[in-house]
């Protein structure tokens, strides 16, 4: 059971969470105890970015004063679930932990550098810190638990802000140091997001890796069910930021949630399921405020339904336009181009091809200068900015072609620079001006859904 970032905000927000294992348990109590991981607090991590930014600005003092200001945070929360000598032994470790992250954002300042590495020590804080509280809450609050530094458990390469898991090592370290605590009927608790290489140095999965963290671990431990809880009632047919009353979508498959997630619905970690693909574990999605929900199930057959299951948009993007100056029979010139991404380490979402020219769209334009640079050896280049993915979904793309037809159609007049449909056919990705993602999105609702239920 997997807790994000405003389920275990604040101590308000912990308390529901502990009701909802306290539930769980009496619900349930032939069964094993849950094992959970959580997210830092609501915007920690953002803070904590921004002491790094801080830093290499120059500015230690302002860095210092946020690393004063979160050790307050999560001493009042500690504060406001714990008690006594519990309370005495957690606050002390909390002091021991913010200690330690003023001394190396002290170190850190007298280079103004803070390197991949120092950067995933910066982040685990909030995880670390976090985690004890809740446990601590947990024991206050009469749920048996025990805190597990999830550094020694996720065992990850040295890609550090984007490390990869070690698949092997973790479990072997799941099944000693989590596993006899689930045996001895007490409630794990570990921190998502973090992990270690094997000498020890903290690492992080990247932002959002909570659910990722929560998934290898169930993975790991061979579990019934990995649950994603969070403040919206499961997986919705679109953004409720962008479309004013999406509906809840009940039940989808490993694929759909997998597209769905990477092309930007933000319930889902990207990574999430792949663990859980691998020992088709059922994944489902709560709402943590609303735990009467049943949310949404992600199975590997999904559901049978008629029509669509859900919209996503992924937006900032570029679109990089290459020709080839050979003009026709260029032969080699994908093989060169993709090699140029390659070499760059940025990924492409969406890809439209012709004999001589390319068309892709890039999400991370950190290296994109020293990539254009590359292309121009051997290619044309031109780039569009301000760019979005609008991406429809769903298993019955397959054998109702006369989706493709409506989406279309339902856009009207809104301008596409890239229309595809990938080979599994399970979603159609249309490439528009950001500006247009807010009317595009609306249109292919009221559609492919809303039309849909009044019928």
């Amino acid at each position: 059971m997997k807790f994000g970032g405003t389920s275990v905000a604040d101590a308000e927000a912990i308390g529901r969470v502990i009701e909802i294992i306290r539930g769980h348990i009496t619900r349930y109590p032939a069964h094993r105890v849950p094992v959970v991981v959580v997210s830092a607090m609501s915007k920690v991590t953002d803070r904590l970015v921004e002491i790094g930014r801080l830093i290499q600005d120059g500015d230690g003092n302002k860095a210092l004063s946020i690393v004063a200001e979160l050790h307050a945070r999560h001493e009042a929360a500690a504060s406001a679930l714990v008690s006594g000598d519990a309370l005495r032994v957690l606050l002390t470790q909390i002091t021991d932990d913010f200690t330690s992250l003023r001394a190396n954002v002290e170190r850190w300042m007298s280079t103004s550098e803070v390197t991949p590495a120092a950067t995933d020590t910066l982040l685990s804080t909030g995880e670390l810190v976090n985690s004890r509280i809740v446990a601590a809450a947990f024991t206050a609050r009469g749920v048996r638990s025990a805190w597990v530094d999830a550094r020694r458990v996720l065992v990850t390469d040295r890609e550090f802000t984007a490390a990869a898991p070690d698949t092997e090592r973790t479990t072997e370290r799941a099944r000693a140091l989590v596993a006899p605590v689930v045996d001895a009927g007490d409630v794990p608790v570990l921190g998502g997001f973090i992990g270690a290489t094997v000498d020890g140095e903290p690492t992080t999965l990247g932002r959002g890796g909570s659910d990722y963290s929560a998934a290898i671990f169930g993975a790991c431990l061979d579990v019934d069910e990995i649950q994603i809880w969070t403040d919206v009632d499961g997986m919705l047919t679109a953004d409720p930021r962008v479309v004013a009353e999406p509906y809840l979508v009940p039940q989808l498959s490993f694929a759909e949630a997998s597209e769905l997630a990477y092309f930007g619905a933000k319930v889902l970690h990207p990574s999430t399921i792949l663990p859980a693909v691998a020992k088709n574990i059922p994944v489902r999605i709560l709402n943590s405020r609303r735990p009467e929900v049943k949310g949404t199930m992600i199975t590997a057959d999904g559901r049978p339904h008629a029509g669509l299951t859900a919209l996503a948009c992924k937006r900032g993007l570029t679109v990089v336009d290459i020709t080839s100056t050979r003009m026709l029979m260029a032969h080699g010139f994908l093989r060169r181009l993709f090699e140029v991404f390659e070499r760059f380490k940025t990924p492409v979402d969406v890809v439209t091809t012709s004999e001589v020219s390319v068309s892709v769209t890039v999400d991370n334009p950190k290296r994109l200068d020293e990539i254009i640079s590359n292309l121009w050896t051997f290619a044309d280049v031109n780039v569009e900015r301000e760019m979005a993915i609008v991406c429809v979904v769903g298993e019955n793309l397959r054998s109702e072609p006369r989706l493709f037809a409506r989406a279309v159609t339902a856009l009207g007049d809104v301008p596409l620079r890239l229309v595809s449909q990938a080979a599994s056919r399970r979603n159609i990705t249309f490439v528009l001006r950001d500006a247009d993602v807010t009317r595009a999105m609306n249109l292919l609702h009221g559609e492919l859904f809303t039309a849909a239920v009044a019928s």
